[in-house]
């Protein structure tokens, strides 16, 4: 069922749809990460899709996304400290991030929904991009190796089992 959907947005859109799915994913676009990856995984092991194109789409969607998100944080940090300031959310993410410092980086990439948050608090916190870029986009480099291999090889499995769970 998912993969069909993602399968008529990519002939409908081409490779974009990876693209757009990943950056755009923090703005509300309603299709989890993992579940596209996977999916794109899955249609390209079965000849589906060319293989690299989506894989190469998805990453650079993350990447445009994790950029985007870190440059918010880094230009506008100043207002967004202010109105953040009494979020105890917002307090104790920045506290971890200033106790685990790149671990929490590397590790945010890894965590649904923080993997898009953690960038802007990134900016926010004042990191040199030099340091955001080499943690978050080697991060990011071995999220989406690590998911679409999954998808690659027991992607079919996992969509079943994905789509069972659903109510």
């Amino acid at each position: 069922m998912i993969g069909n959907a993602v399968l008529d947005l990519i002939h409908q859109y081409g490779y974009l749809f990876f693209f757009l799915a990943f950056s755009l994913g923090p703005f509300g676009i309603p299709i989890p990460n993992e579940i596209t990856i996977l999916t794109g995984a899955v249609l390209s092991r079965s000849d589906v899709i060319d293989h690299w194109a989506a894989y190469i789409s998805i990453l650079a969607g993350l990447l445009t996304a994790i950029t985007l998100a870190y440059s918010a944080g880094h230009v506008f940090g100043y207002k967004f400290k202010k109105k953040l300031s009494r979020n105890k959310h917002y307090l104790k993410a920045e506290s971890i991030l200033r106790k685990r410092g790149n671990l929490a980086m590397c590790i945010g990439m890894f965590i649904p929904v923080v993997r898009y948050f953690m960038p802007l608090l990134i900016g926010l916190s004042g990191v040199r991009y030099k340091e955001f870029a080499l943690i978050t986009y080697t991060s990011a480099l071995l999220w989406t190796i690590i998911f679409f291999a999954l998808g690659t090889f027991f992607g079919d499995s996992i969509l079943s089992l994905l789509h069972s769970l659903s109510f």
